[in-house]
C-alpha cells in the first residue's frame, strides 16, 4: 500500500473529528501532488510509534507515528489480548486506568476503559485526573493485573503517552522485557487485522472510589510526619501546570506541615503549559516563577513537581546564585534522601539482609554506593528507568538523577514526586529546628562520604541517525583520553556487564575516580552524557567536573 492508501485506511477508522479533519486536508493536498503534504504523510505513516518499556509517547496528531485515538485503541486492545493470554483459565483480569491534565488524556483514558470492558476485562478508571504515583499505588491496592497511566510526564505540551504497569508478581512496577515485546506483538496484530471502529466497546467499566486516593494520601503522609522545626516553615510549591497540587496539599496537611505558598500562575492543571517552554523543572526557565515567588515571599525552600508529579525538584537560597536561588541537582536530592533512608534503617536495628538495598540507575551518582557501604546496606546499580530501579531486591530507597525518587516502596513501586517532597520537607524542617539548612546538610554529606559532583550534557537532535552515528563512532574508535584525563577502561553495556541487561550505553572509567557515561535518551530525541567525579573537597570536585565537561564537549565536537 502507498502512504496515501495507508492514510485513507486510517481515516476510515478514526473516531476523532479533529484528527479526521486534519488528515482529510493532508490527503486532499497530497493527492494534488503537494510536496510538503506528501512529506508530512510519509512522516506520519512511514512507521508506527513504537511500544516499548516506556509504553507509548509522542506528538499528538493523526497517523501511526503520532498519539491519537486510533493508536490508543489499538494499544488498549493489544494489552487486553496480552492480559487474557496470561490470565489463569476462567479468571477475569483487572486493569486500572489513570490520566493527567494533558490534552486528550481523559479521552484516551475513557477510550481505553471502554475497550478493556468490551474485551471482557474488569476495567476501573480513577475518579478524576490524578498524579502518576496514585495510579501506581492503585495497581497494588486494587490487586489489578495491570495499570495504564495516560501521561507524557514532562514532555513538550503537544505530546502525550501511554504508560503500562503490571501487577501480580511484578508488584505494580512498569513493564520490562519480555512483556513489552509480547504486548507490542498483540498491538501489531490488532493494527494489521482489525479496524478500530469494529472493536467492541462497553460503558460498563467501573469508576474507583476516592478511598484509593485517601489511602494513598494517608500512607504518603506517614512517610515523614512533621518534626517540631516545621512550625513556621515558609516554602513555595509549584505543580508546573500539572496535577500534583491537590494531592500534595492533602499529604502535607495530613503530615502536619505548613501550607505552601503557591506559584499561582502554575497551580491549576493546564495542558498548554502557558508559562513554560518545557514543563520540566530541569529545563532552564521552568522554575523562574517559583524563584520570583520565593523572593517575594521570603521563603526558605522551593518544592516543584513535574506535571504528573512523579518527579521532584528542590531549590534553596544561595546568595552566590543568580537571583539568590539555586536548584539542587537530582543527584544532590537523591543522595540526601538516600542518606535519610540509610539512617532510618540503622536506627531500626535491622541486621544482615534485613537492612535492605539502596539502588540507583547506573548514570546516577556513585555517592549512593558510599552511603550504602557506610551503613552496611546492599547497593544495586541498574539500567536507567524505574522499571529497573523498583525491581532491586529488598529495596528501601532508589533514585535516578533525572529527579526521580522512590522513598516509600511499600506503597509505590515507581518514582513518586509527592512522597519525595514530604521527605524533603522533613529534612528541611529537622535541619531548621537545629538552626541549619539543606545547604548545611549537603556540606555535612561531603564531609562524611566525600565530595561527589555530577554534570550532564544533553544534545537534542532532529535526526535520530545522528545519535546512532556518534555511538557507532565511539565504539569503532574508543577515546584514550577525555580532555586531559586518561581513560582507564570502557564498558559497552550492549554486550551485557555486571549482570545488567544489555543496553545501548557506553561507560568510561577515568583516572582519578571519574566516570563518563554516554547513552541515547529513551524518551526524547537526545544523546545524553553523564559526568561524575569525586574530589577531596567541594571546590576540588567542582574543578574536576569542569575539566571533564570541557573534555567531553570537545569529544562530541570531533564526532558531530
Amino acid at each position: 500500500m502507498s502512504t496515501l492508501d495507508d492514510a485513507r485506511a486510517w481515516l476510515a477508522q478514526d473516531p476523532d473529528a479533529e484528527t479526521r479533519a486534519e488528515l482529510e486536508q493532508l490527503i486532499e493536498r497530497a493527492s494534488a501532488g503537494d510536496a510538503p503534504a506528501l512529506a508530512d504523510l510519509d512522516d506520519r505513516f512511514g512507521r508506527r510509534l513504537a511500544f516499548g518499556t516506556a509504553g507509548l509517547r509522542g506528538e499528538l496528531g493523526a497517523g501511526s507515528n503520532r498519539m491519537n485515538r486510533v493508536l490508543v485503541a489499538q494499544a488498549a486492545a493489544g494489552l487486553a489480548g496480552y492480559l487474557h493470554e496470561k490470565a489463569a483459565p476462567g479468571r477475569t483480569p483487572t486493569v486500572v486506568i489513570g490520566y493527567d491534565g494533558r490534552r486528550n488524556s481523559d479521552v484516551f483514558a475513557r477510550d481505553s476503559a471502554e475497550i478493556f470492558a468490551g474485551a471482557g476485562l474488569d476495567a476501573v478508571i480513577l475518579p478524576r485526573l490524578l498524579p502518576t504515583p496514585v495510579l501506581a499505588y492503585a495497581v497494588r491496592a486494587l490487586g489489578a493485573d495491570a495499570g495504564v497511566m495516560v501521561t507524557a510526564s514532562h514532555n513538550p505540551p503537544n505530546d502525550n503517552g501511554y504508560k503500562v504497569y503490571l501487577g501480580g508478581v511484578d508488584d505494580g512496577t512498569q513493564i520490562v522485557p519480555p512483556a513489552d515485546g509480547e504486548i507490542a506483538a498483540h498491538i501489531s496484530r490488532v493494527a494489521s487485522e482489525e479496524s478500530v471502529s469494529a472493536l467492541p466497546r462497553l460503558l460498563g467499566y467501573r469508576t474507583a472510589s476516592d478511598e484509593v486516593v485517601d489511602d494513598y494520601v494517608a500512607r504518603t503522609a506517614d512517610v515523614a510526619p512533621a518534626p517540631p522545626g516545621a512550625a513556621g516553615l515558609r516554602w513555595v510549591y509549584t505543580a508546573m501546570h500539572g496535577v500534583g497540587g491537590e494531592t500534595l496539599g492533602r499529604v502535607v496537611a495530613a503530615a502536619g506541615y505548613p501550607e505552601p505558598i503557591q506559584v499561582a500562575a502554575q497551580a491549576e492543571p493546564d495542558g498548554t503549559f502557558p508559562t513554560v517552554a518545557f514543563p520540566n523543572p530541569e529545563e532552564p526557565g521552568a522554575m523562574d516563577l517559583a524563584f520570583q515567588t520565593a523572593r517575594d515571599s521570603g521563603a526558605e525552600l522551593i518544592i516543584a513537581n513535574d506535571p504528573d508529579a512523579d518527579r521532584l525538584a528542590v531549590a534553596v537560597p544561595d546568595a552566590a546564585a543568580d537571583g539568590g536561588w539555586r536548584r539542587l541537582s537530582g543527584n544532590q536530592i537523591g543522595l540526601l534522601l538516600g542518606w535519610r533512608a540509610a539512617r532510618a534503617v540503622a536506627a531500626s536495628g535491622a541486621v544482615g539482609e534485613e537492612r535492605g538495598t539502596l539502588a540507583c540507575s547506573l548514570v546516577s551518582s556513585p555517592g549512593l554506593e558510599a552511603v550504602a557501604r557506610h551503613y552496611g546496606l546492599d547497593f544495586t546499580a541498574t539500567l536507567t528507568g524505574f522499571k529497573w530501579i523498583a525491581r532491586a531486591p529488598r529495596i528501601v530507597f532508589g533514585f535516578e538523577e533525572a529527579l526521580g525518587y522512590l522513598v516509600n516502596p511499600e506503597t509505590v513501586r515507581d518514582k513518586d514526586g509527592i512522597s519525595a517532597a514530604v521527605a524533603m520537607l522533613e529534612l528541611a524542617a529537622t535541619a531548621r529546628g537545629e538552626g541549619r539548612s539543606i545547604s548545611d546538610l549537603l556540606a555535612e554529606f561531603d564531609a562524611t562520604f566525600g565530595a561527589f559532583a555530577s554534570g550532564q550534557i544533553s544534545v537534542r537532535v532532529d535526526d535520530l541517525s545522528v545519535i546512532d552515528r556518534i555511538m557507532a563512532a565511539l565504539r569503532a574508535d574508543p577515546p584514550a583520553r577525555i580532555g586531559d584525563v586518561k581513560v582507564k577502561g570502557v564498558d559497552d553495556l550492549r554486550e551485557g556487564v555486571d549482570d545488567l541487561p544489555p543496553g545501548d550505553v557506553l561507560r568510561y572509567w577515568l583516572k582519578g575516580g571519574g566516570r563518563l557515561i554516554v547513552r541515547p535518551s529513551g524518551t526524547e530525541p537526545k544523546l545524553k552524557l553523564y559526568l561524575d567525579v569525586r574530589g577531596d573537597t567541594a571546590d576540588d570536585a567542582a574543578q574536576r567536573l569542569a575539566a571533564l565537561d570541557t573534555g567531553a564537549r570537545e569529544l562530541l565536537a570531533r564526532l558531530s
